[in-house]
């Protein structure tokens, strides 16, 4: 198959949703088909490797989510790049221009049109007008409106396809998680290697306690909470050193919020950091934290959990099943409560060890390769219905009912 998916956000750009769509593109190019990546561009792009698999269009920034680029223009391009490649089914990812494109394109040419619901919109509002301008209603009407007549809707987990039932969406909605390519973020000898070498880099000391958290600075990730807690360890004298890896809006604002709370020596902004490195920040320490309620799904939970990382987590329907308090990681109800939840893991090692074991084992069961093998199978339904509908030859359904048996 050859496979066309339309985003606003793409590598070089970090969030959940590139990572996804790179996860994706693996697992479908390990099983022989084709995947083409249409998005916006960005200036940090390598044009030239990804020529002839990754098409970008003109764009500027968006206010809801200042790292998403909308396109503003590419209809006749897109469509030119559709029958050059011989696409044969449209994936959109996000809501955005890219989005809108990717559908049209799908009416336009008639072909099979899936959409991945990745982000809960009503948590960025606050982007816009400080929440005054766009409700959570507009925001149901308008994903309502994007996912009307798609052959299918893919939910990352329970969480977001409730939200989408309560929009009112029509469309069959399937809940698919995304798999996660363990073997990218094991503990290996060369792995620990380097992140002993970043210890060193960073001035993190063997008897430091240090806790890592990756995600955008944003303030609907809630990092406040965990500054907050390195200023409340430190006044009971159990000082914790915070690694932030990722970048954002709320950049500014938190560096400030160290200096006020007097931590700029227990807390280091390290930035974006590219795909292929995350791993190794991970793997500088034993937790893993995250205060945020926004998650569709929290793939960097269970990429922490892959590289041997405890997870502490504020409490969200989105993770429920996967990380299970004194199981499989810990959970925090309110963020006064994180300072001393994480006191208490430090001086439980042992307990801590074990956590450690099954949230390892659990991450096992996420397989990428099952994440590929299960949309493959949505595209050949939605492809063959969408070729029996438009074949008159009998002789044609036949031989494609022939070969959707064999598959």
């Amino acid at each position: 198959m050859n496979i066309g998916i339309f985003t606003d956000t793409y590598f070089p750009q970090i969030s959940g949703v590139a990572t996804s769509i790179a996860t994706l593109d693996l697992e479908l190019t390990a099983r022989g088909h084709n995947v083409f990546i249409f998005t916006s561009e960005d200036k940090q792009a390598n044009v030239e490797t990804e020529s002839g698999k990754v098409f970008r269009f003109p764009s500027v920034s968006s206010t809801i989510i200042p790292e998403r680029h909308l396109a503003y223009r590419g209809i006749r391009k897109a469509s030119k790049l559709i029958k050059r490649y011989d696409i044969d089914l449209i994936h959109t990812q996000t809501e955005f221009t890219m989005g809108y494109l990717g559908k049209y394109i799908a009416h336009k040419h008639k072909l099979p049109f899936l959409h991945t619901y990745h982000t809960m919109y009503e948590d960025y509002l606050h982007y816009v007008a400080r929440g005054k301008l766009l409700t959570p209603k507009m925001v149901g009407w308008m994903t309502k409106w994007f996912c009307h007549k798609a052959d299918r809707v893919i939910a990352p987990t329970s969480k977001v396809k409730r939200t989408l039932h309560g929009y009112n969406v029509q469309s069959p909605i399937g809940v698919i998680p995304t798999g996660i390519n363990v073997d990218r973020f094991k503990r290996t000898e060369e792995s620990m290697f380097q992140a002993a070498i970043l210890r060193k880099k960073l001035n993190i000391l063997p008897e430091d306690r240090v806790i890592v958290s990756v995600g955008r600075l944003a303030e609907e990730k809630n990092i406040d909470a965990l500054l907050h807690a390195v200023h409340h360890s430190k006044k009971c004298h159990s000082p914790i050193k915070l690694i932030l890896v990722g970048d954002g809006p709320h950049k500014t604002s938190l560096k400030k919020l160290t200096k006020t709370l007097a931590i700029e020596d227990d807390v280091q902004f390290i930035g974006a950091v590219c795909w292929e490195e995350v791993h190794i920040y991970y793997q500088l320490c034993d937790l893993f934290v995250s205060a945020s309620t926004t998650e569709a799904q929290g793939l960097t939970y269970f990429e922490a959990m892959a590289a041997g990382c405890v997870v502490v987590a504020k409490a969200d329907p989105s993770i429920q099943q996967a990380i299970v308090h004194n199981e499989t990681g810990y959970i925090f109800e309110n963020d006064n409560d994180l300072a001393p939840l994480l006191n208490k893991i430090f001086q439980q090692k042992g307990e801590r060890v074990a956590v450690q074991l099954k949230s390892g084992q659990f991450v096992e069961s996420i397989s990428a390769k099952a994440f590929g093998k299960k949309i493959e199978a949505i595209y050949r339904t939605h492809l063959f219905a969408n070729t029996l509908q438009q074949s008159t030859d009998k002789k044609a359904i036949s031989a494609l009912y022939r070969m959707r048996r064999s598959s």
